[in-house]
């Protein structure tokens, strides 16, 4: 390491810890009268946002918590969710954001190997609670939430409802300084086998991510996501990566917040209608989901960005967006990432192009973000050349990278193979780095002795006007190896035949887009594709059952 010189600070110079609690410092100077919505519920304001968190911290160490505690949350996308990011970090517990869409027995794997302490559980998970409490080991308090005037019997015993604590309690408290190394946050990663992995986040690494975040989606006036007239609404779930980390910019920037509660598509497209959303984050199903909607058809979309991730940005899905005026960009990350590694990079003579002569760059994966390092590499470790061309697996360095996984330390080493954190995707990237990801390791399918990108063929697929979705995996055969499988969903009112998707993709072939071999032999027509918790496309799932 470098000799370089440090000097010695003065005797009172204040040495400030980057936590959580000065991300809450600027957004309500900004706009304290700024609303924060939840569904059709109720609204408060910046002010009252503050005062909510004060009072949380204290009716939570009131209960018992304290600092390295931790406690879960299962709720749906409310405010109350937002007081949680910032009061339990605050207090120097952490975070457990559970994943609801978990199996019951998983929801439990992942309680008690978080250690919780204190749950605030919402009465629609009261029932999952109910059948698998008795296997809950270290949990030692339960605060109960509710949408309804009466909340419900619940199968175990709560200290009270969260608005009446929080309505009892001091809404004054003094958050304390601590090492910004703490860790703030924790949540679980669903692979395709074994028990969930639990990734973990410091003080110090979300507020980095947020700075960044910050940048990203209010500096580029070609991607104008997060600006002071924004209306922003969530649709990525609270649990899953603290939705993706927009909230902690939100709330920074002082923004108006809409937070949706349970995922119903008309309602969600009614809250985008009234409040005027500007700007949303999801995965493609969400965003297929709503299209899908009979509201979608009278609602003006076309001040309304979109940010897409999980999943890759389809051509198909893209298009159809802005047949609707729907401005789609395309970021890039994992839970292990907090998640943000890369975005759309989109330059001022790409906006010049009619927004549907745009699809090409903004379903590219995008460029590296500020303070990230993406390269890929060969099976060795190697880096290949940027020539858009060589594919080889991503691998990561950002100063918000999970730094392990908790408790299972030989797994971590895996994952920081050789100093870098490795995604377990497969990218080539252009001289001008911009990444385009072309599979999961696992996904490519591997097809007379050529990889075959499962990505590549569901954007072509998706490009025939009757279809809304696919999935393709590799299935075995004898004579290839494999064969490429495509599972099709159709929009509504739309009929197509394997025979029509074949002679789709013929004219790909004739282009030189793929070869011929690429063209599946098999589709399946149905009515929902498999999805994760996290609504991305389950191709373990899928080709479990095609076996």
């Amino acid at each position: 390491m470098a000799q370089t010189r440090i000097l010695s600070p003065a005797d009172n110079a204040y040495q400030y810890p980057l936590l959580i609690k000065q991300l809450l410092l600027s957004g309500p100077r900004y706009n304290p009268d700024q609303e924060i919505v939840y569904a059709n519920r109720s609204k408060y304001t910046y002010t009252d946002l503050v005062d909510r968190i004060h009072r949380l911290a204290n009716a939570l160490t009131d209960a018992g918590v304290q600092a390295g505690d931790t406690v879960a949350v299962m709720d749906w996308d409310t405010p109350r969710y937002l007081e949680c990011f910032f009061a339990v970090p605050m207090i120097g517990a952490i975070l457990h954001t559970i994943n609801v869409r978990l199996s019951p027995e998983q929801i439990v794997y992942t309680m008690n190997h978080a250690e919780d302490d204190v749950v605030l559980v919402h009465d629609d998970f009261l029932s999952i609670i109910e059948g698998v409490k008795d296997e809950i080991k270290t949990v030692k308090t339960w605060i109960q939430l509710t949408d309804s005037d009466q909340a419900k019997a619940a199968p175990v015993d709560t200290i009270g409802e969260y608005e009446e604590l929080l309505a009892k309690a001091d809404n004054q408290f003094d958050f304390p300084d601590f090492d910004e190394n703490s860790v703030a946050t924790t949540f679980y990663t669903t692979g395709t086998t074994g028990n969930p992995k639990g990734v973990y986040f410091s003080h110090r690494q979300l507020v980095l991510h947020t700075l960044t975040m910050t940048g990203v989606t209010a500096a580029f006036d070609e991607m104008p996501l997060l600006r002071s007239s924004s209306v922003y609404m969530p649709l990525t779930p609270m649990f899953h990566v603290h939705a993706w980390g927009v909230p902690y910019a939100a709330t920074m920037l002082g923004v108006k917040q809409v937070y949706p509660g349970r995922y119903e598509p008309e309602l969600l497209v009614d809250l985008l209608k009234e409040h005027k959303v500007t700007f949303s984050h999801c995965v493609p199903t969400i965003m297929q989901m709503m299209m899908g909607t009979e509201s979608i058809k009278t609602a003006d979309l076309n001040n309304w960005h979109v940010l897409i991730g999980g999943s890759a940005l389809t051509k198909g899905l893209c298009d159809a967006g802005a047949k609707l005026g729907i401005k789609m960009y395309t970021a890039y990350g994992m839970s292990e990432t907090c998640p943000l590694l890369s975005a759309s990079h989109i330059k001022p003579e790409d906006m010049e192009l009619p927004l549907e002569q745009q699809t090409s760059k903004r379903v590219k994966t995008g460029v590296a973000v500020p303070m990230v390092e993406l390269e890929i590499v060969d099976p060795e470790g190697k880096p290949l050349p940027h020539d858009g061309e060589a594919k080889g697996e991503v691998v990561a360095r950002a100063p918000w990278l999970t730094q392990g996984y908790f408790k299972q330390p030989e797994k971590g080493e895996e994952l920081w193979e050789g100093g870098w954190l490795h995604t377990g995707d497969v990218a080539s990237m252009e001289p001008d780095h911009t990444l385009t990801i072309k599979d999961r390791i696992k996904d490519v399918i591997k097809t007379g002795g050529e990889w075959l990108s499962s990505l590549d063929l569901e954007n072509l697929i998706s490009q025939h006007p009757a279809v809304a979705g696919a999935a393709v995996v590799g299935i075995p055969d004898e004579k290839w190896g494999e064969r490429p499988h495509a599972m099709v969903t159709l929009k509504p009112g739309e009929e197509a035949t394997l025979e029509d998707i074949q002679s789709h993709l013929k004219k790909f072939v004739d282009a030189g887009e793929i070869n011929k071999w690429a063209i599946p032999n098999q589709i399946d027509f149905v009515e929902d594709i498999p999805k994760t918790s996290v609504g991305k496309i389950n191709k373990k799932l899928i080709r479990d059952q095609l076996k």
